[in-house]
């Protein structure tokens, strides 16, 4: 029972600084939009086998190039597949590679920032070295050099990118582990004699994931934009997957002539990156309203 009382006021607390985050977020017109679109994007992706009108993978070749029509909303890509159902299908592909990417990103580069921030000295000096060896390397070339020894294919991919998106993660997070390190209530779990495991997870990441939230929702966005520029150019997702970027490559071919084809798969890329901007500028606004102005 005192374990309990003890644990009510803190949990209280955090409870109410999520409620208060999350109704800044929601008066944000442009945030809620961003979110409404991802959902939207996400239940599409979930529901593909209910909505998609076709078999995406399904060959027509005497309805190949077709523009948009009542039976194909969308038209036909070069062998005759519905781009609508490539579409829907398509979804499930890069919003999951996104993620998986940003997750994987994360997890290592919250690891070796907390390490780099929290210790110092040569832990900090090891990894910033080796961060700056890979951060000397622009990142989408980094994917094509990786995507290149790895080979094509999407669990492939997703490494690609998120080896590519790790060091901005360690630097955000060292850098937010340095603001607050000489905080007091730090110096005071340690003369408590807290574990440094227990002072990382309890102290220092709860009060510096904030601007890391910010950047992996945002990250989201770039990682699927570059996960379809990878597809595009023959390292990423390949045929016969209905990955956005895969589809924009199928139909490069043909952008004078048909170029519904590349309109719509393109569309869906910018939109999806635009509600993952949105989303993140909210959260932003929401978790530091100093920052808005």
């Amino acid at each position: 029972m005192t374990h309990i009382a003890a644990a009510s006021p803190a949990l209280i607390k955090k409870e109410s600084q999520v409620l208060e985050v999350f109704g800044r977020f929601k008066k944000n017109p442009l945030a809620v939009t961003g979110s409404v679109i991802l959902i939207l994007l996400m239940l599409m992706a979930v529901a593909a086998p209910l909505i998609a009108p076709y078999d995406y993978t399904a060959l027509d070749m005497a309805h190949m190039h077709e523009g948009p029509s009542q039976e194909h909303w969308f038209g036909t890509d070069q062998l005759g597949r519905d781009v609508l159902s490539r579409i829907i299908y398509g979804s499930r592909y890069s919003l999951s590679l996104g993620i998986f990417a940003m997750l994987i990103s994360n997890a290592i580069g919250i690891v070796f920032g907390a390490l780099a921030g929290y210790f110092g000295g040569k832990a900090d000096n090891i990894i910033l070295r080796i961060i700056d060896i890979v951060q000397s390397i622009p990142g989408m070339l980094l994917a094509i050099v990786i995507s290149t020894v790895l080979g094509s294919g999407y669990f492939n991919t997703v490494l690609a990118m998120s080896i590519s998106s790790i060091p901005m993660v360690v630097r955000l997070l060292r850098a937010s582990i340095l603001r607050i390190r000489k905080e007091e209530y730090l110096e005071a779990a340690t003369l408590m004699n807290c574990s440094t495991g227990r002072i990382i997870k309890k102290y220092i990441f709860p009060n510096s994931y904030s601007p890391l939230l910010v950047s992996a929702t945002m990250g989201i966005g770039n990682t699927i934009m570059g996960a379809s520029a990878l597809s595009y150019i023959g390292l990423g997702i390949q045929p016969p997957m209905a990955e956005w970027g895969a589809m924009l490559s199928g139909a490069r071919g043909y952008i004078r002539d048909f170029p519904h084809e590349l309109i719509f798969p393109g569309l869906f890329i910018m939109i999806t990156v635009l509600a993952f901007n949105l989303i993140g500028d909210g959260l932003r606004d929401a978790l530091d309203p100093k920052l808005k102005n």
